[in-house]
């Protein structure tokens, strides 16, 4: 590898005249590296055109640049005519897709379906009408948020990209926002000079490519490993949180968290593989072009959560039960894992409780009590099973005045009609009647629907656990 000289090393975003982009550097480094699809998405004036067009220059790329709302196929790839042995070609304008180094499909989520389908081979294999594009390397993209509610901060027209096609994006990147600029880049941008960037300015650019290319070749052999462990645990965490993942995503994700950690690397050669793993991972979520929200929450608790497991031993049993999307069966699994600590037991379990639906996660506490691990809980999570096992296990006392015209009225006759079908002779059916009973008193039941959900969930669930 030749010798590069960064000790003096601003980024590569800088020299361009591309200010306060600094956290979304090495997600963008990671594109070019491994000239996969890229997708900005950010509010109008967030300079995603003029990065791109900037980026495209700086590396003496010929590009093409079309705003896919106006785009007409013929832009695309020229004009068709009759060819001497009777088939088509088609007549190249400057403007046509042939020849080009990069293309940048501007204001893609205001594309017609139609065109929006002739772009997809384009960007997923660099293909239009079954003809590979020769020398065509970039497929990039950019659109402001998808509208999805009348919010009024919404733009309308910007429509959620459809799902196939937002997950061949490898790298959808949200651009940072002006408010978390510093006062001192606010002054840069409003003061920028309007001058011409290109190759002039690329060295800071081609230096960081040259070191991230080696250095992705190098993590692909020591890190790919734990890469791929990450992504393995992470996948049901997100799915737990209502992000799932495409089984193509889940490789790109892999390949995104090398290349993220290669350039981060290249930039920062302290640079931890967990932060660079949660990097790739923001930037490279598909839901994102869809309209869908991300918790930041979720998704951090998410990232944590499968960092752990990639230190943990192949043998251990946190690997399994961390890898179970289904809340029931990570609880099960964690109830016959008897050596698994006490802290870890107590996580899993109230991880488990939180997301299982009503009447289940109450027929959920009745198996841990009567198998006796509630005694493996620490006290804390101990204590909070043992308040609603003693609604359950004991006849709700309460009196409550209720119109008939009242909606919980309705609910009560619902739930009344739905014990009655409990056997009386079984010990069961009183814990079961007791907990719908306490959810009702409660206020926890607050439709005849809530009432039938949480009866059947019971029901099944204490079939399923004790077949366990």
């Amino acid at each position: 590898m030749k010798d590069v000289d960064l000790t003096s090393y601003r980024g590569w975003l800088e020299p361009l005249g591309l200010i306060g982009m600094e956290s979304i550097e090495a997600p963008l480094l990671a594109a070019l590296v491994t000239e996969q699809p890229l997708l900005l998405i950010g509010p109008h004036g967030t300079a995603k055109s003029l990065l791109l067009g900037r980026v495209a220059a700086a590396l003496e790329l010929s590009f093409r640049h079309y705003n896919a709302s106006l785009l007409n196929f013929d832009d695309l790839v020229g004009f068709p005519v009759p060819a001497p042995d009777r088939t088509l070609e088609y007549l190249k304008t400057p403007a046509a897709i042939w020849g080009a180094g990069a293309v940048i499909f501007d204001e893609i989520s205001r594309c017609r379906p139609d065109v929006q389908n002739k772009l997809f081979p384009i960007i997923h294999e660099r293909k239009v009408q079954g003809l590979d594009i020769e020398g065509l390397r970039y497929r990039w993209a950019a659109m402001n948020p998808p509208t999805v509610g009348a919010d009024e901060g919404d733009y309308a027209g910007s429509e959620p990209l459809d799902r196939a096609l937002a997950d061949r994006f490898a790298f959808v990147v949200q651009m940072p926002s002006w408010a978390g600029f510093t006062p001192s880049q606010k002054l840069a941008v409003i003061q920028a000079a309007n001058r011409t960037y290109g190759p002039q300015d690329a060295s800071v650019l081609s230096d960081s490519l040259y070191l991230a290319r080696g250095l992705l070749q190098a993590l692909q052999k020591t890190c790919s490993a734990s890469a791929a462990d990450y992504v393995f645990a992470l996948l049901p965490l997100l799915a737990q949180a209502k992000l799932e993942l495409s089984p193509r995503r889940a490789n790109m994700l892999f390949s995104a968290i090398l290349a993220v950690h290669a350039s981060g690397l290249a930039r920062q050669p302290d640079t931890a593989f967990g932060d660079s793993a949660l990097l790739a991972l923001r930037s490279s979520l598909p839901q994102r072009a869809e309209g869908i929200a991300i918790p930041e929450v979720k998704l951090l608790a998410a990232h944590r959560e499968a960092l752990r497991t990639v230190s943990l031993s192949p043998h251990d049993p946190l690997r399994a039960i961390l890898a179970t999307a289904e809340p029931l069966e990570r609880l099960k699994l964690a109830v016959r894992a008897t050596r698994l600590p006490k802290g870890e037991f107590s996580r899993v379990i109230a991880d488990s409780l939180a997301q299982l639906p009503i009447g289940s996660r109450e027929a959920a506490i009745v198996h841990l009590f009567e198998t006796g691990t509630v005694g493996r809980l620490n006290a804390a999570v101990a204590s909070q099973i043992g308040e609603s096992y003693r609604d359950i296990a004991t006849p709700a006392d309460f009196s409550e005045t209720i119109h008939a015209s009242h909606g919980r009225y309705r609910t009560w006759s619902r739930l009344k009609d739905l014990l009655a079908r409990l056997n009386p002779a079984d010990p069961r059916a009183h814990l079961q009647a007791n907990a719908l009973a306490a959810l009702f008193s409660q206020k926890v039941l607050q439709t005849p629907e809530d009432a039938e959900g949480a009866f059947h969930a019971f029901s099944q669930t204490d079939a399923l656990v004790r077949r366990a």
